[in-house]
Order: structure tokens, then sequence, then C-alpha cells
């Protein structure tokens, strides 16, 4: 079997919210899907697709529950970047749209990143590729 496209479905609070705060990081929205219960975003070079839906609307589709993310554990996406400074960008951009900044910009083990939750808990961590 081929797979020809992956994305994520994760669970938020308050769409507009979520809107806002991925359009203020500068992710380009996805056209493709304008219901009002749903913001989509692309993430990266090959484009993978963030759905994020009002929790209960993704709820009503599934059999069973979901946690979200501040109740228990879930993927951490990672997204590069080029240099260290455009680590430090990363972080100052994502704390001004009101993220929580769990992982402060510096070196750990070898590699300078730093990582963040957005309003809902969905966690997110920027690692350079400088030096790699």
């Amino acid at each position: 079997m081929k797979t020809k496209k992956i994305w994520a479905n994760l669970a938020v609070e308050d769409v507009e919210r979520t809107r806002a705060f991925y359009t203020q990081l500068g992710f380009t929205p996805n056209g493709h899907h304008k219901a009002p219960d749903l913001a989509s975003f692309l993430f990266g070079d090959d484009n993978f697709i963030i759905h994020f839906f009002q929790k209960e609307a993704l709820l009503s589709n599934m059999q069973g529950t979901f946690a979200l993310a501040k109740e228990g554990n879930e993927v951490i996406f990672s997204l590069a970047a080029d240099t260290d400074e455009e680590v430090n960008q990363w972080a100052e951009d994502a704390r001004k749209a009101g993220a929580d900044i769990f992982q402060e910009p510096g070196r750990y083990n070898g590699y300078y990143f730093c990582a963040f939750a957005d309003p809902d808990g969905h966690k997110f961590n920027v690692l350079s590729l400088q030096g790699m």
C-alpha cells in the first residue's frame, strides 16, 4: 500500500485563538479547508498539514475519546531552522504570540534548539541545522 499524504488532526479549545496564534507565527493557512470548527495550516517546504479542530467537532467524528495535550502526552513536532539565531527568533516570536516556552533556546546534547507549546499545549521544538 502506498501512502500519498500524511497530516495531523489535533483538538483545540478555541479555533479562532488557534487561527490567530499560527497566523501570527507566519504559517500559511491551508485554503482548501474553510470550516468554522477548523483552523488548518501548512508547515515546512513539503506543506505538512495540521488541522486544528474544535475539540467537540473532532470528538463527534471519532469513536471513543482522546487526550488534549495539557491532559496527557502527545507528539512533539520538530521544525528546522537554518541557524541558531533563527531558533532564538522563533522563541521570541512564539512567546509574543502566546506560546509557553518550556525549553529556552540553548545548546543541549550538542544541538541548539528551543521548545514551545501553543495555547492548547501542542508541542513544537525548533532545531538549528547550523553545524550539523
